[in-house]
């Protein structure tokens, strides 16, 4: 976690929607730890486990739940950087066995003749 405080200006880096929630007095917004952009210094932070043997082998999400109680504003994004890095790596072409790309007529042999020697 990082403090910023002071006058200027300030850039932060956050991905996908951004969202601003403004939370009353006593108000809980519960969100998965890697969403926080950043919230107001009066809002209480802290982190619990989501517990249950479904959320942690099924849920395809994290652990932990950030809890945030109000008041204040709260900074979200619906794309942190890990799951935005996944995304990428997901889609990106894979090297291997199959050769030098998809429907490669050489497959295996192309990345042998090359020098590329790694599999």
């Amino acid at each position: 976690m990082q403090k910023m405080e002071g006058d200027g200006m300030g850039f932060i880096h956050a991905g996908g929607t951004l969202a601003k929630k403004i939370l009353q007095p006593g108000e809980v917004l519960k969100v998965d730890t890697g969403c926080i952009i950043g919230f107001t210094q009066n809002v209480q932070y802290d982190i619990e486990f989501v517990g249950g043997i479904k959320n942690s082998v099924f849920g395809g999400e994290g652990l932990f739940f950030a809890t945030l109680k109000g008041p204040g504003e709260v900074y979200i994004q619906s794309l942190p950087f890990s799951r935005l890095a996944g995304r990428v790596l997901s889609s990106a072409p894979q090297r291997g066995m199959g050769g030098k790309g998809e429907g490669s007529v050489l497959g295996g042999l192309g990345n042998i003749l090359d020098g590329d020697n790694t599999f």
